[in-house]
């Protein structure tokens, strides 16, 4: 009879992928970007690109050696501004070259990266950095008033600040001052005393080092998750698991030590790079092999990233399923205006990957799109289907190399059960988190003792088949997955109950009613007597205190919410009931 200790999933793994990659280097993860801009100092390691009229796509380069001076100057700046060891550092930016060169500044200075969704109304970016106790952010001037008007409750010092322009061609820049930086809110005349230009601290600090000793065992990143209770959670993340996770998807997507080739490949920079999922299998792994990032700032504006797909021929591309799924579905790519066939390699999380997603995006590049599994407390990949040998329809695949993966009981979270049965995944890797920052009983019921070792306590429910392959039966309970983002019912309830007409709130995810195999949000809203209230009044009132991802655009108003004994709200019943009328509807 097979059992977990047997690790069954071993015999299913590709040619060259070895069952242990140990020993994992011990090492801070900015000596990837160190060792490549040594070994191949000309290689393009960021593109930066733009569509002008008249030119077409026009892109600036960054090399591996430029990256990795600017962040080294960077890292001297902070150093000198008072930043010192394992102070948190706040990172206010979508997907461009500075995001990069500030990322690894602050962790060659000491500091510990706190990543910040851009998007998030300030008083969310508040909540974060001030959980984190960040002592300094840098952002993009689109952002520079909104954490301006948060700053004075926070403990930010100083910000550092740089414009989406500054890493542009200078005829691209020319234009974009000309004819969008004030329309679209990136101009600022002039920063407040104390704060700091970017461009400025990089001229400054040229050709310094920060004089700071950084290990594998320091702390490189906060991570925020809702976890199981919609409780933001700082996962705190040492260098030396980012580095691992990173080594591991090394192993898995190009057979292990792939440097002398790898670093021909090119990367499709769409997947936020504030996320760990971003982070780790976009510039950690890039880093890791010399090879080019193309940056897409805005993967939602799907005309630019099929021109730069189409002008640049990425090779390699991490996403998720509804980005998958908008392109398959896209006029251009059905009117077979863009050429997909230079993708070859994509890894899809956050979600469950549709089987038809897949197999048309597979059908248009002639690559392979597998699905994978992963968390932001062992960042950030531990599961992913084979590359050569058999994906299995609906399963996130197999664990990485050196993963010890258990489904364990529900009623006692120890019992593990017979291969086939339905229970919590847990799992331990060299890639865990050290814990939740300033939550101990949080970290206590996620990282506990099994079997003589420490295991992540996953919170998704799973079963494994006879072969090794995990399938995720259920997510953890209640939460949404909105455009590839966790969303909480919980916290979208207690926004709109605020509002002044409403009496009683209850959020779920309905299955999308126009995309297969995505949610929407739905909001049942029981008004108060007398009173009235819009849906256009309550996405309004919603959008000043949640991400955009958050906010309900579809309401029904009831009478009475569903409710238990003890007063919780069944959502479920909620679900039915939508399905209900959708059946109705369709008769």
């Amino acid at each position: 009879m097979v059992t977990y200790n047997d690790k069954p999933w071993l015999k299913r793994y590709d040619r060259g992928v070895r069952p242990s990659l140990e020993p994992y280097p011990n090492k801070p993860l900015f000596e990837l970007l160190r060792e490549c801009a040594r070994r191949a100092p000309n290689n393009i390691a960021l593109t930066t690109s733009a569509h002008l009229p008249i030119f077409g796509r026009v892109a600036a380069n960054l090399t591996y050696a430029d990256v990795d001076q600017a962040s080294d100057a960077l890292g001297a700046a902070l150093v000198d501004l008072g930043l010192k060891k394992g102070d948190r550092v706040g990172l206010i930016m979508p997907n461009t070259a500075a995001f990069v060169i500030c990322y690894f500044g602050i962790l060659k200075a000491g500091g510990v990266v706190v990543a910040t969704n851009p998007t998030y109304p300030p008083e969310k970016m508040k909540e974060q950095l001030n959980d984190s106790g960040a002592a300094f952010a840098i952002c993009l001037t689109l952002f520079y008033k909104a954490l301006k008007s948060i700053q004075a409750g926070t403990q930010i010092k100083s910000l550092i600040v740089t414009n989406v322009k500054e890493y542009l061609t200078p005829l691209a820049r020319l234009l974009f001052t000309l004819a969008r930086e004030k329309k679209d809110g990136h101009f600022v005349d002039a920063l407040a005393p104390g704060d700091h230009w970017l461009k400025d601290v990089l001229e400054k600090y040229a050709g310094k080092k920060p004089n700071v000793v950084v290990t594998g065992d320091d702390l490189a990143i906060f991570q925020y998750t809702g976890g199981t209770t919609g409780i933001p959670k700082g996962a705190m993340s040492q260098h030396k698991a980012l580095v691992a996770n990173t080594t591991q998807c090394m192993a898995v997507l190009l057979g292990g030590d792939q440097t002398s080739k790898g670093d021909k490949e090119v990367f499709l920079g769409a997947i936020p790079f504030f996320h760990a999922y971003g982070l780790i299998t976009v510039v950690g792994f890039a880093m890791s092999l010399g090879a080019r990032i193309i940056l897409v700032p805005n993967a939602r504006d799907f005309e630019d990233l099929l021109d730069i797909i189409n002008v640049f021929k990425p090779s390699i591309f991490m996403g998720v399923p509804a980005l998958y799924n908008a392109i398959n579905n896209h006029p251009r790519v059905k009117a077979k205006e863009v050429d997909l066939t230079s993708i070859r390699i994509c890894m899809s999380g956050s979600a469950p990957l549709p089987p038809a997603t897949k197999r048309e995006f597979e059908r248009l590049t002639g690559g392979k799109l597998l699905e994978g599994y992963g968390m932001s407390e062992a960042p950030t990949a531990s599961h992913a289907n084979p590359l050569e040998g058999e994906n299995r329809e609906g399963s996130i695949g197999l664990p990485f190399p050196d993963m010890d993966v258990r489904i364990v009981s529900l009623d006692d979270g120890e019992t593990e059960l017979a291969v086939g049965e339905v229970g919590e995944l847990i799992m331990h890797g060299p890639q865990l988190m050290v814990g939740y920052h300033g939550m101990p009983t949080e970290t206590a019921n996620t990282l506990r003792m099994h079997d003589g070792k420490i295991f992540l306590y996953s919170g998704d429910i799973a079963r494994m088949d006879e072969d090794g392959y995990f399938f995720i039966v259920d997510r953890k309970k209640d939460m949404a997955l909105i455009g590839g983002f966790n969303v909480f019912p919980v916290n979208v309830d207690k926004v709109l109950a605020d509002h002044p007409a409403v009496m009683d709130v209850a959020v779920a995810a309905i299955p999308h009613p126009d995309k297969e195999g995505q949610e929407a949000l739905k909001a049942w809203i029981v008004v108060k007597p007398g009173m009235q209230v819009t849906d256009q009044e309550l996405i309004d009132f919603a959008s000043k205190r949640l991400a955009r991802y958050e906010v309900p655009t579809r309401f029904a108003y009831i009478d009475a919410l569903p409710k238990t004994t003890v007063g919780k709200t069944l959502r479920r019943e909620l679900i039915l009931m939508e399905l209900a009328e959708r059946e109705k509807r369709a008769k």
